[in-house]
């Protein structure tokens, strides 16, 4: 029997809910096509026990997988969307942090002569 890598066992609770839910979504829009889990799993490329798999939200189904169900439903082009760097909020409250401590470096009066410095550029 295949041993269950660690970071299956130690999937947070809001990602293995969202797994879930994205596996129940897929089942849905497969459901609302007509389509028998025999020919949708034919289609993606997998077993009917993996599209099972899939459906229930198992995380140890390949991202290959739910990939290719979000391809075949015309809801590939969300994919890129889940992580992009503008809604990295992590990433976003690190660039503020770093910002700050920056700004309080720096001297009022060498942040006043930057500005004026940017003004007489601007002006002919």
């Amino acid at each position: 029997m295949p041993r269950t890598p660690a970071a299956l066992l130690t999937l947070p609770p809001a990602a293995a809910d969202g797994l879930r839910r994205l596996g129940e979504n897929l089942a849905i829009a497969r459901v609302r096509r007509k389509e028998t889990q025999r020919v949708w799993a034919q289609r993606i490329g997998v077993s009917v026990p993996t599209l099972i798999r899939m459906e229930q939200g198992d995380p140890g189904v390949g991202a290959g997988i739910y990939a290719t169900a979000l391809w075949m439903m015309g809801r590939i082009q969300a994919l890129p969307e889940v992580a992009a760097p503008e809604h990295d909020r992590g990433a976003l409250e690190m660039d503020v942090r770093e910002a700050l401590q920056r700004r309080a470096v720096r001297s009022p009066a060498s942040v006043e002569a930057r500005l004026r410095g940017k003004k007489k550029e601007g002006q002919p």
